[in-house]
């Protein structure tokens, strides 16, 4: 069965495009545009009441819908912003330092660029302290990781999926397990693991760590719509700080700087909830095709089995493998590691054969839009590579 007909928009927009991107812009359903469209005319018909409206309806669908695909974490733990970076700032601001005036900061060498890109300039003006643990060898990555946690952070931040490798991170519950209100904050970022794989973060671990994901890629909701579940207890009166973060009570006297007691505490000022809009819409097309994570996933699985095996007639059984077809839960695209992933790429690209590449990964990545067919002309366009 193909799902292509949920998607026929995105592929009549360019009918020669094989897009094998899926792990970064994931092409839109038709459902997306609808809810977009519900958005606008919400705006013209409701003005200034339609803040009415996304509070009151829009915002907690969206959270009840992370909510459950996270496994159970209660929908009031749970705040949208424009993109996680947003959130990595007020985080920042807002966690306990514990041991002097720079904060103290463990993670990965594998976290996303906007990640690293602060980090690196929280560094060069002496803000912070930085300790990033190698992600290879990755077979010892977790003990590595778990062993440097035992000294003096205020944040620890690790991926759950690597975005470079789509290597699973293990022992994420030992990771948590080190959260503390006063301090460290464990920090998961878990983008490539939302809705590509199967309740990734559950109420327990919801409990003690903050976790961050979006609708960007395997949501299929497009950009806007960051979010970070909050435990409770921690960070009660972030210092970074915008008026929605008081939403629920505007009647304050003048002066007082109130704050909810749910996750709404990290909101920040007026946002665009359209990207809410085009979740929910989405959300509600897979339900109303029985389609849910699981499902997709094990769609995808044989997809990825298939391309690996087609591939073993091209330049890429020369590649290294990075994220091994084990049978176990995996992320939503293959990375293969080689000199020539650049070049390969740009190759592709010029066929109108999308991938992405990072330093020498080029990143295959899956959607519910593909099929067999699909690994069929990728790998026709894969054997004429050099």
């Amino acid at each position: 069965m193909s799902f292509k007909p949920l998607f026929i928009k995105s592929l009549m927009a360019d009918q020669a495009r094989l897009h094998f991107a899926a792990h970064s812009h994931h092409l839109w359903p038709d459902a997306s545009l609808a809810g977009q469209l519900t958005y606008w005319n919400d705006s013209a018909k409701l003005a200034d009441r339609k803040w009415d409206k996304v509070m009151g309806d829009v915002w907690p669908t969206a959270q009840a819908h992370v909510g459950d695909e996270l496994g159970g974490v209660p929908a009031d733990r749970i705040v949208f912003a424009a993109n996680t970076h947003d959130f990595i700032v007020r985080l920042a601001a807002a966690v306990p330092q514990r041991f002097s005036r720079q904060l103290h900061i463990l993670t990965t060498d594998g976290e996303f660029h906007s990640l690293r890109r602060q980090l690196s300039r929280w560094l060069e003006e002496g803000s912070i302290r930085l300790e990033a643990v190698p992600v290879e060898p990755f077979d010892s990555f977790a003990d590595r990781f778990l062993e440097a946690a035992q000294g003096d952070h205020d944040l620890i931040f690790t991926s759950h999926t690597l975005f470079g490798s789509g290597r699973i991170v293990p022992r994420i519950e030992e990771i948590v397990a080190l959260s503390k209100p006063e301090g460290p904050w464990v920090v998961v970022d878990g983008y490539h693991s939302f809705m590509a794989l199967e309740t990734p973060f559950p109420k327990a671990l919801s409990d003690r760590a903050f976790y961050l994901g979006g609708g960007y890629k395997y949501a299929m909701a497009g950009e806007g719509m960051g979010f970070m579940v909050c435990p409770p207890g921690f960070g009660e009166r972030p210092p970074l700080t915008g008026w929605f973060a008081e939403f629920e009570d505007l009647t304050l006297p003048p002066g007082m700087i109130g704050y909810a007691e749910d996750a709404m505490r990290f909101m920040g000022a007026t946002f665009d909830p359209s990207s809410l809009y085009r979740f929910n819409a989405v959300r509600a097309m897979l339900t109303g095709n029985r389609l849910d994570t699981a499902g997709i996933s094990a769609r995808i699985a044989a997809l990825q089995a298939q391309m690996n095996d087609a591939l073993a007639a091209t330049v890429f059984a020369d590649a290294e493998l990075l994220n091994p077809l084990d049978g176990g839960p995996h992320a939503r695209f293959l990375a293969y590691r080689h000199p020539d992933a650049a070049r390969w790429c740009g190759e592709l690209m010029a066929g109108n054969v999308i991938t992405d590449v990072r330093g020498d990964v080029i990143r295959l990545g899956f959607g519910l839009y593909h099929d067999e067919e699909d690994v069929d002309l990728f790998a026709k366009a894969a054997s004429i590579l050099k």
